[in-house]
């Protein structure tokens, strides 16, 4: 893919783009489905199915691949498993796009999101839910009860705001009812039901009741977010890293640690290598992640990459034994300027717009255990960590975070770091690090990998493995006017943000690595 060519930001341009970015709350493209997100959760929540357009702006469902019905997937169900779940989340994309469309229509009838929405959806997951327990049925016991995560709810924006607090919904500062920076009635920079940014009784980007960009209570009452392509970020979602105190704690080393590390070098994707695929949840699926991703490592990484034409493809790594792939969704500076994908699947057709920015930094470096030696990873092993969809489902699988440089003691979970001049945003992912011993991957991409508790000691059966670190650094303008890439549903939300590594390591440069960190080496 082709991509838009960008230079590092001068201290001038940097205020400008900084001060853009707030004038046109966190974007400047055109917002398209300004009122309406949707999004996988947890089963068993409910909420109004009929409601007013301005206050219902999430598609709730329960999140299939997360359920212990499908803890015991057989290995050879296993790709028709990934394949119809894929298909759902295209689904919900879907039916998320067709709220969005239909404001009109559910403005004059009350039922229109529950017959012409939330119907078909629940149809088309019911089909979907039953090729599943076929699929399974097929090679070993066929799954009871599937049939009950069939149907989705209208979240309301309150309820979002409420249940953020427990890790899921819109939250931050700014968010609320009537929340928000800025002055007005009911105005504010951010979300919320009256939201919008700038002043007025009801908020737009302008002054007057009815002013601004769009013209005050569209502008703003009927916000499921503002920011990029009308679903997010916003202001609420960031905050300055000089508010922050340091929080960072490490495990004390026992007397059996690996203290080594091993670095490999495989530069910050200034190939251009991108896609919306995800060969290791969604397999075989083009657009399996709806938003696009970095590659760094292997070349050939693609929904229908296999074992053997990654280990048999290039690699942008300097240690040519290493044909890894690691990749993360894209960042994007939202600067009104559109990029080569604005209007491709992954891309501007689901709500990622602005200009990718190239990492200034990408740092992977593979670390020791604070009480153990490690052994090697399997090749082939499947990692992610992170949750993609933390908004909706809660953050209990949410890993990356967020900093500034010379401020990384303070690290931020849910929120995007507003960085002082002279100082850049980071990302960072460290990786589960203890292993069951036996399996490559699980049926739910979780389950053979373990994190470390607070010690630094692997729970019973697992055993401690290389612990991959990621540090991601950007060279963009202070302030909100930054996002990752994301499913539509989840509002460019710095808490869904993730990685994914499979390893192709050489099994002699694996060695090597296993070697550095047991006998404390830096390598």
């Amino acid at each position: 893919m082709a991509r838009t060519s960008r230079k590092r930001s001068t201290l001038a341009n940097r205020a400008i783009a900084a001060s853009a970015a707030l004038l046109l709350g966190g974007g400047g493209l055109v917002a398209v489905n300004v009122y309406a997100s949707a999004g996988e959760g947890k089963s068993g929540q409910s909420s109004p199915r009929s409601q007013n357009v301005g206050q219902a702006s999430t598609i709730v469902c329960p999140d299939v691949a997360n359920q212990d019905k499908l803890a015991g997937v057989p290995e050879a169900a296993r790709a028709e498993v990934d394949r119809e779940l894929a298909k759902m989340d295209t689904q919900i994309t879907e039916a998320y796009k067709r709220f969005a469309d239909s404001k009109a229509a559910i403005a004059q009838d009350s039922k229109f999101v529950d017959n012409a929405i939330l119907g078909p959806l629940k149809s088309k997951r019911v089909a979907a839910l039953d090729r599943i327990s076929i699929a399974m049925g097929r090679s070993g016991e066929r799954p009871q009860g599937l049939e009950s995560l069939s149907a989705c709810s209208m979240q309301t924006d309150n309820a979002l705001a409420k249940g953020r607090g427990k890790g899921r919904g819109n939250g931050g500062q700014g968010n609320g009812q009537n929340g928000g920076q800025g002055q007005g009635q009911n105005g504010g920079q951010g979300n919320g039901q009256n939201g919008g940014q700038g002043q007025g009784q009801n908020g737009g980007q302008g002054n007057g009741q009815d002013g601004g960009q769009n013209g005050g209570q569209d502008g703003g009452n009927q916000g499921g977010g503002g920011g990029q392509a009308g679903n997010g970020p916003e202001a609420g979602d960031f905050v300055d890293i000089n508010s922050v105190q340091p929080n960072v704690q490490q495990p004390q080393n026992g007397g059996n640690a690996s203290t080594g590390t091993f670095a490999t070098n495989c530069g910050v994707n200034e190939n251009g290598l991108f896609n919306s695929d995800n060969v290791i949840v969604a397999p075989g699926v083009t657009n399996g992640a709806h938003h696009m991703h970095d590659y760094v490592g292997n070349q050939g990484n693609t929904a229908f990459a296999t074992d053997d034409s990654l280990a048999a493809g290039e690699t942008s790594c300097q240690n040519q034994g290493d044909k890894s792939t690691y990749y993360w969704p894209v960042l994007r500076l939202q600067n009104g300027k559109a990029e080569a994908d604005a209007n491709a699947d992954g891309g501007g057709k689901e709500g990622n717009v602005g200009e990718i920015q190239t990492p200034s930094e990408v740092t992977l470096t593979f670390a020791g255990n604070a009480q153990a030696k490690v052994t090697a990873m399997p090749r082939f092993l499947r990692i992610i960590t992170g949750d993609a969809k933390a908004l909706t489902n809660g953050d209990a699988n949410a890993n990356a975070s967020w900093s500034c440089t010379g401020f990384e003691d303070r690290q931020l979970k849910d929120k995007y770091p507003i960085c002082p001049e002279g100082s850049q945003v980071v990302r960072s992912f460290k990786f589960q690090s203890c292993w069951d011993g036996q399996n490559a991957d699980s049926a739910n991409h979780r389950d053979h990998v373990a994190f470390a508790d607070e010690n630094g000691n692997c729970q019973n059966g697992f055993q401690a493995i290389p612990q991959l670190q990621q540090r991601i650094v950007y060279d963009v303008p202070p302030g909100p006017g930054f996002a990752l890439d994301s499913f539509p549903e989840q509002l460019h939300k710095p808490i869904t943000d993730h990685g994914d590594f499979i390893n192709v390591f050489d099994e002699g440069v694996m060695n090597e690595v296993v070697s550095c960190i047991n006998d404390g080496k830096k390598c």
